[in-house]
């Protein structure tokens, strides 16, 4: 359903009617997967989340992972990153701006509450609303009454664009006509979620009830330590269970978890820490993936930093970035197992390009970073004794041996002080970059929510978005990014979102350092094991021996 694909000749309503009606069915249901224990429990890495589980309110892997598989929203991906049906019976635009949305009937939650129309429409305009500070709100931005809804201190609690029909029909009018927009529908800031979630959501996100192909076990949530899945029984989607569950154990480093997957105490690793990159393939055999998938790594440096400001903090960055030799930590750090990036986005995303005007600020130049530096330093002194921290998670990733690579190649090339700054855990990173408190960069990044170069963008990099760590705020790149969300076919928007990221080529509001490959590995105990399109791995098809 990826719309590039479709015939140029055809206009954008029929586009979107082709590519929305005609998407239900069995989708990823078969990927692969045949015979096995259906009934084992899967037991997999993972972290704590940030925040309580409401939808619209996460915004990291960690609460990610667990919500896409106890909520179903319109659609989901199937592993190519092809939109399939799930809740949406037809979504369709005469304009791609003027939606009607049709949901299939009989449709529950595990509480047995009703999904209608009113439950999308009132769970959205909840998402939206400014009073309520979702983490994801600026996902519903291109609906109508999204400005008045969120902005601060409103009182406005619903979005204009969003009608309720009739218990299955809801219409959706966007501010512009945007080819895409229908590929977002499976992000989980726009999954539905019961009355009883609004009314009380600290206390619904501890004990999330969804609709998805797995719910929450009772107790399931131990934090700190694991988090219990397990299958829906009237889930009747493309994301049928295969198991008894899953099991998220939550580790406080990935070198821990190797060893309990070569143990057979983990049966599925989602990512190899980077000490075993060097071995992993000789220690487990046939039991590992290596793949490219849309996901990449990035340095985010705070604008609201007095040195990161103005015209001397835009050269700054563009000197820490040409002082990074990226073919070098790849090839010693990764076991040539990441590519160095040349833009924001994914290579695996359709527009994708190599050659945006102003690369050239990604590839290292050691001699033209100091005169960089010098520049800035004419400017804005920097002050000697201030050290370059790069803010980072010890307890996913494996981000300790890349992050002092860093640190001792901008010590090198620029002659500053540089060093990491280490968080136990994923959540406190996170918790600082969202309170804007950050005293320095902080490694960042990018798993895709949904397979289009805007998500790259967008989210992360428009004023005032949800993502945006650096507090990056430039016109000129919110228009761009308007503009290319307005274009007649996600072609022509893809020309206009890599011309916006010339802007980003130059400003640097964080750092692409390479593109994410997917390094994971498994126990001898489980079978049928895929990744998406994404990097997670498809959980819901693994199956034991």
């Amino acid at each position: 359903m990826r719309f590039s694909r479709t015939s140029k000749a055809l206009g954008v309503a029929a586009v979107i009617a082709l590519a929305m009606t005609g998407c239900g069915g069995g989708g990823n249901n078969d990927s692969g997967a045949s015979g096995g224990n259906p009934n084992k429990v899967i037991i997999a890495d993972g972290s704590e989340p940030q925040r309580p589980l409401m939808p619209a309110d996460i915004n990291e892997v960690g609460g990610g992972k667990i919500a896409t598989l106890i909520f179903s929203g319109l659609v989901s991906y199937d592993p190519s990153g092809k939109p399939v049906n799930e809740l949406a019976e037809s979504i369709e635009a005469p304009d791609a701006q003027n939606f009607t949305i049709k949901i299939k009937k009989d449709q529950k939650f595990t509480n047995g509450d009703a999904i209608t129309a009113k439950t999308f429409v009132d769970s959205w305009n909840y998402g939206a609303a400014a009073k309520n500070a979702q983490l994801s709100a600026t996902f519903f931005e291109s609906i109508k009454g999204y400005d008045e809804t969120s902005a601060k201190g409103s009182t406005v609690d619903t979005m204009s664009g969003l009608k309720v029909v009739d218990d299955t029909t809801f219409t959706v009018e966007l501010k512009q006509p945007e080819s895409d927009w229908p590929l977002r529908l499976g992000y989980t800031a726009f999954m539905p979620v019961p009355a009883a979630a609004l009314a009380d959501p600290k206390t619904y996100g501890e004990k999330p009830v969804g609709n998805g192909p797995y719910k929450m076990a009772e107790n399931g949530w131990q934090h700190n330590v694991q988090i219990q899945l397990v299958p829906n029984a009237d889930y009747n989607g493309p994301r049928k269970a295969k198991n008894g569950g899953v099991t998220f154990k939550i580790f406080q480093n990935d070198d821990a978890a190797y060893q309990d997957l070569l143990g057979n105490n983990l049966d599925i690793l989602q990512t190899i820490p980077t000490s075993a990159l060097a071995n992993f393939k000789t220690d487990l055999g046939d039991r590992f993936i290596e793949k490219p998938y849309a996901g990449n790594q990035t340095i985010a440096i705070p604008e609201y930093l007095p040195e990161w400001s103005g015209e001397a903090g835009k050269l700054r960055r563009q000197a820490i970035s040409m002082a990074m030799n990226r073919e070098e930590i790849t090839k010693v750090i990764f076991s040539g197992g990441r590519q160095p990036a040349k833009d924001f986005t994914a290579p695996v995303l359709d527009g994708y390009s190599d050659s945006i005007p102003g690369s050239d600020n990604l590839k290292f130049d050691a001699a033209k970073a100091k005169d960089l530096w010098a520049k800035a330093d004419a400017i804005q002194k920097w002050d000697p004794n201030t050290v370059f921290t790069i803010a980072y998670n010890a307890d996913k990733g494996g981000h300790k041996a890349w992050v002092e690579a860093v640190t001792n190649q901008l010590k090198n090339n620029l002659g500053i002080k540089a060093e990491g700054l280490p968080f136990a855990t994923f959540k406190e990173a996170r918790d600082l970059a969202t309170s804007g408190k950050l005293t320095g960069s902080i490694r960042a990044g990018w798993q895709a929510d949904y397979p289009s170069l805007y998500n790259f963008l967008g989210p992360i990099y428009k004023t005032g978005a949800g993502s945006n760590d650096a507090r990056y705020e430039n016109p000129a790149f919110d228009k761009a990014i308007s503009d290319g969300l307005s274009a007649p076919s996600v072609a022509e928007g893809n020309k206009a979102m890599n011309k916006a990221q010339e802007i980003l080529l130059q400003d640097l509001p964080a750092i692409p350092l390479w593109y994410q490959v997917s390094q994971g590995g498994w126990s001898t105990g489980v079978s049928n094991v895929d990744y998406g399109w994404d990097g997670v791995p498809l959980y819901y098809n693994i199956t034991g021996k």
